[in-house]
């Protein structure tokens, strides 16, 4: 109930309760004269057109991503032109775990009103957001308008990078800190030395960067966790711990965060927001998804006090929208994770500044920012007609002479999928890995065909 009625505080004091603009009593006051004077056939949708690009990842980025993740390369664009002129943009990242906008979307809003549907989460995160840019271009207010009352004029982000080689992360955070950046996030996983990852990585930055792992709950309990836990938390730099161990875990959670100084981060909703909060397992929560959704969970932790980090991936078209979300739900503090620093272009005509740990919340129309054009033209390619996965054999080695082997399989996150659950080395001192190129000979063929199977260990 008290999220109900949070949802509908922050639908109260934004422009979203406009509708087909027929001006609900108390919300004329909030609009600019421009946008007083704007007719609803203005926010009819005259035409969507998507188009698809194939970004490069950075050098470092790519080393990693092309083992697990190949496919975050394409990302679909959004234009929605509105009868008003304006044009909005957004974009989907293709392949990703929810927010994919299809035809079927695109024919759902045409000729419509796009304030009646930008709250719509299941229109898909490319489309949705669009539809916010073009709303809030017509009315001359910057999104944020659109979300609630701003509370932050700065928000602030993350460096984020999957695993990776012991010297790559701790060059990605001098990068980092480097471009303004006090947050660096990544994934803790069995198959790198973890321990040798952040004692490399906090050598490289001072002690005001904040290094966050995400371990998927590959720690398996407290028990056999909390030396690692322990361990890493002497380094001043660790700052937050994300979902150690099984979420619904509560025993060995609360047990955890009783333990370390680290904070524990969860994925909002595993377990219920309100047994999370009153059992005391984490500090705050991920929060993404769609507009709505973002809202109703931003809007309960902020009226529960738990701090938390929105969580919207693509470019910077999506980083700069996520920006908007910062500004108006008051615990939106801890560093917001996007995954545009990934790439060699942000798709932005001008990239998102970051100083201090974090960037300006735009107040001018709109996004506040604007798409590379030229950038659009050079990356475009052909929409896959599914999901690209390249063959692709990942070696993991332990000083001891141990191999293992793991190939994909179909599955997004194959190395932590069904054929591996049960079967993967706990975490050790020394273990490396790395992606093993197909050199056509028949032992790489031998080697995949075993791995498709499952993780294929070799004695030493």
């Amino acid at each position: 109930m008290k999220a109900l009625k949070t949802r509908r505080r922050f639908l109260g004091t934004s422009l979203a309760g406009l509708a087909s603009l027929g001006l609900t009593p108390g919300c004329s006051g909030l609009l600019p004269t421009a946008a007083r004077g704007t007719s609803a056939r203005h926010l009819e949708v005259a035409k969507v057109e998507a188009v698809t690009v194939k970004l490069p990842y950075r050098d470092a980025p790519n080393r990693a991503m092309s083992r697990e993740l190949p496919h975050w390369r394409y990302v679909e664009i959004f234009r929605v032109f509105l009868e008003s002129g304006k044009v909005g943009i957004g974009e989907t990242l293709l392949y990703y775990t929810w927010g994919v906008s299809n035809d079927n979307h695109i024919k759902r809003v045409l000729g419509k009103n796009a304030a009646e549907h930008m709250w719509n989460d299941g229109l898909g995160a490319g489309l949705q957001s669009a539809l916010f840019d073009a709303v809030a271009k017509t009315l001359e207010v910057p999104i944020h308008r659109l979300l609630g009352r701003k509370v932050h004029e700065r928000t602030p982000l993350s460096w984020w990078n999957i695993d990776m080689a012991v010297d790559d992360m701790a060059s990605e955070c001098r990068e980092a800190l480097r471009k303004g950046y006090l947050s660096y996030k990544t994934k803790g996983r069995p198959w790198f030395d973890i321990w040798k990852q952040v004692d490399t990585a906090a050598k490289a930055v001072p002690e005001t960067f904040k290094i966050d792992m995400d371990f998927n709950d590959t720690l398996l309990t407290a028990e056999r966790g909390m030396k690692i836990i322990k361990d890493l938390e002497k380094y001043p730099q660790i700052d937050i711990y994300e979902t150690p161990i099984p979420q619904g875990d509560i025993e060995g959670n609360k047990k955890i965060r009783a333990a370390t100084r680290v904070h524990i981060a969860m994925h909002y909703g595993n377990p219920a927001p309100q047994v999370a909060v009153r059992e005391g397992v984490c500090d705050g929560f991920v929060i993404g998804g769609g507009a709505s959704r973002v809202m109703h969970q931003g809007g309960f932790a902020t009226e529960a006090g738990m701090p938390f980090w929105l969580q919207l991936v693509g470019t910077g078209i999506t980083a700069a929208y996520s920006l908007h979300f910062g500004a108006v739900l008051g615990q939106a503090r801890w560093p917001a994770v996007n995954c545009h620093q990934l790439y060699t272009h942000s798709m932005l005509s001008k990239d998102i500044e970051v100083k201090d740990g974090s960037a300006q919340v735009p107040d001018t129309p709109g996004l506040g920012y604007e798409l590379d054009e030229d950038a659009i033209e050079k990356f475009r390619t052909e929409k896959p007609a599914r999901r690209p996965d390249p063959p692709r054999l990942i070696e993991t080695s332990w000083p001891d002479g141990r191999r293992m082997y793991i190939a994909n399989n179909g599955q997004v996150n194959f190395m932590l999928g069904p054929g591996a659950q049960g079967k993967l080395p706990y975490y050790e001192p020394g273990v490396d890995s790395r992606l093993v190129e197909n050199d056509g000979s028949e032992e790489w063929k031998r080697l995949y065909t075993e791995a498709r199977k499952g993780p294929y260990l070799t004695k030493a």
